[in-house]
């Protein structure tokens, strides 16, 4: 079992989560049950993962909810995109969050190969 809130990846999806709700806060009212829930759901995904696989048994469990919290960040990044080309997110504010959620895909993929999984 792993101590999920020491993780700095969890604690970077933590914080991800929080901004993408700010962001989303201003896309329009009619996207509330489009994109903006997705992107939410995408990004908490992220961290919700990452705690659920800590509380699992083995490392090969754990290694699987990383898998899913990958998978969770490449959709947000999807979405992302989506934003940008509807113009609901600047360049500025696409370019500060690609950034973070590159830097937290890269984070997963770490803490997935230092796992001692065989597959």
């Amino acid at each position: 079992m792993h101590q999920f809130k020491e993780l700095k990846v969890w604690q970077k999806g933590r914080v991800l989560v929080k901004e993408i709700y700010q962001a989303t806060h201003t896309f329009p009212k009619d996207e509330l049950f489009g994109i903006v829930s997705q992107m939410r759901r995408a990004a908490v995904s992220i961290p919700t993962n990452i705690a659920e696989g800590c509380g699992r048994n083995s490392d090969k469990e754990l290694g699987r909810f990383l898998d899913i919290a990958n998978g969770s960040a490449f959709e947000l990044e999807t979405l992302m995109i989506l934003s940008l080309d509807l113009e609901y997110l600047s360049q500025n504010k696409f370019e500060e969050f690609d950034a973070k959620l590159n830097e937290v895909q890269k984070m997963i993929f770490g803490l997935k190969q230092s796992l001692k999984i065989h597959d």
